[in-house]
Order: C-alpha cells, then structure tokens, then sequence
C-alpha cells in the first residue's frame, strides 16, 4: 500500500499572483510547520482567515531560500508517496509557484463530491465536512497543521467507504488518484441568489447568470477548474437539460 503525506498551505489570497506563508505537513509521525516570508505583503482578508500577520514572517526567509526547501521538494516529488490535499489543486498551484512538482495526488474535496452521491452535504469545504461528519478532532481551524490533521481523518473516513466502492485497496487507491485528477461536476449553488438550487434548474431558467459566472470564474482559472468545467458543462449540453 503507498505511502501518504497530508499537506496544506495557508497563503496571501486565492489568485495566482498570491503566495504561500505557511507550509505544513504529516508523513507518518513526522509533523511539520512553518512560516515563510512573502514577496507581497498578507492583506488583512488573508489575516482575518488564517491569522497569520506581516510581523509573524518578517524575520523569515522566503520559501525557496530557506533550509526546508530541498528537503521538501524532495519529500513532495518522490513517487513512492502520494500528496493528499483538500482542494488540492490550489494548493498544487501554490506549490508549483515555488518550482514543486507533483505526478500524482488525492484531493478529498473531490472525492467527498464523488462519494456523495445523493447529494446531501450542503458544502464540502474541510472545516465544514469536520463538524458534518462529526470528527471529533483537537486541531485549529485555518492553522496550516490544524487543517493536516483534520485533512488526515477526512482522508481515513473517505478511504474507507472508496474501499466499499471498489473492492480493495490497490482498486480504490486507483480510483481515488483518477478522480482527483479530473475536474468534478458540480451539482448545487452554495452562494448567491441561487442558494440552494441546483445548477441543472438554473440552466434552464437563468443561463445569461451562469455565461456572467463563467466569465468570472474564467478570471482566476487556475483554481476554479471545477466550476469552470461545470459551467461549460451545462451552457454547452442544453439539449440533454431538457
């Protein structure tokens, strides 16, 4: 059975011009935090959420000089483990920025958006699937480690019903580097004046609100790879709404 590493990130903002400010990790026993210096400064939005502050990484070396960074990229891109991340694909990019590279990887957001098949979790984001799902964990919110350990009992619960799913571990460990690889279809708005309804019923009632949607998405497209794919999914297939 592969081996995993949990990771998270906690960064300036959520657009490709932000930048990571603490990196933390999981591999086995082996736990790892820290902050790093940013090339812009934290905005205040980023600091209400994460509650890390332009004094707190003053002192601190920017990621790619510090003493961590070859030990990390080396832990990252070796194949023989396999990065586990919520929303993996910003963290991912994040990392890339940094000149990381990863083969392959699980992203248990959208595996919980696979495994749900009825649709019955409101929203998936990881501290929101942490009190859903009633894990009780000691772990701070948006605290980069906090998130590692609340990633690593999401990924446990989820592993063991994609084991149900498809027979065994080599089956579905398959299956999960597959579907966190492929955008996911999205089914529901969790936002906006269309709380609530989902996507399909918008298609066919409002489809000038999801082309404005699209447009907006499309301006930070390196992290909404989902809603990008669901949108086009639905303005592109109208026939089969119908």
């Amino acid at each position: 059975m592969k081996d995993f590493l949990f990771f998270d990130t906690e960064t300036t903002g959520n657009k490709e011009t932000d930048f990571l400010c603490q990196l933390a990790y999981k591999h086995g026993d082996e736990e790892f935090s820290e902050l790093y210096k940013t090339s812009i400064p934290i905005p205040p939005e980023a600091s209400a959420v994460h509650h890390i502050t332009n004094k707190m990484i003053a002192d601190k070396p920017l990621f790619k000089d510090s003493k961590d960074y070859k030990t990390i990229k080396s832990l990252f891109e070796d194949t023989s483990l396999i990065p586990v991340a919520h929303n993996a694909k910003f963290d991912i990019n994040m990392l890339k920025k940094e000149g990381i590279e990863f083969p392959k990887f699980i992203c248990t957001l959208r595996l919980a958006r696979y495994l749900d098949k009825e649709n019955k979790i409101p929203r998936y984001n990881l501290q929101f699937l942490r009190y859903y799902l009633n894990m009780e964990i000691e772990a701070t919110a948006h605290d980069a480690m906090g998130d590692v350990k609340v990633l690593e009992a999401l990924f446990e619960r989820l592993k063991i019903k994609m084991v149900e799913e498809f027979g065994d571990d080599d089956k579905a460990l398959e299956q999960m580097i597959a579907i966190s690889a492929r955008p996911s279809l999205l089914n529901m708005f969790a936002f906006g004046k269309y709380n609530g309804k989902t996507i399909a019923e918008v298609a066919k009632t409002d489809r000038g609100y999801l082309k404005w949607l699209l447009e907006q998405k499309m301006q930070n497209e390196a992290d909404e790879e989902d809603w990008i794919y669901t949108l086009k999914y639905y303005l592109e297939n109208k026939k089969s709404l119908f």
